[in-house]
């Protein structure tokens, strides 16, 4: 399974509203210079995460997006299923009814447990995590930039 650029894009989008949470509306435009990503490719990622009710947006000369609930009331499984639809490696484990091998089939319980345990970890991994993350792996660089002065 391989994720795509569009997931992971909306991830690191919604990582940078939760970093920047509290401080009002992010522009896209200052966001896509922080992420390296296209002003235009954030404003198509952001439809289907608007309409899942995880961002909000503000129009006006201050304007820009927000988080719809805290960081740490938000998961990644959240934004991977308003981006990509639901986890399944496979389209039976999404669909067995439609696959007449599904209840005899001796790979899907396989495939449905690997999708279980993906979907598992994306619920529980927050956006927050992914904040504190970010604050402990910046620390370390410094402090292993410092250390090789």
């Amino acid at each position: 399974m391989k994720m795509s650029t569009r997931g992971r894009y909306a991830v690191r989008a919604m990582l940078d509203l939760a970093m920047n949470w509290g401080q009002g509306p992010i522009n896209l435009k200052e966001m896509s210079r922080r992420q390296d990503i296209s002003v235009k490719y954030l404003e198509q990622i952001f439809i289907p995460l608007k309409a899942a009710a995880l961002i909000r947006s503000t129009r006006g000369p201050s304007g820009g997006y927000t988080l719809a609930r805290a960081p740490e009331e938000m998961t990644l499984g959240e934004i991977i299923t308003a981006i990509e639809g639901p986890v399944a490696i496979v389209d039976c484990v999404q669909q067995p009814e439609k696959y007449p091998r599904s209840p005899t089939c001796v790979t899907f319980d396989v495939w449905k447990q690997l999708s279980e345990a993906i979907s598992a970890i994306l619920d529980r991994t927050t956006l927050s995590i992914l904040v504190a993350r970010h604050h402990a792996k910046a620390g370390a660089r410094s402090a292993t930039l410092k250390s090789s002065k």
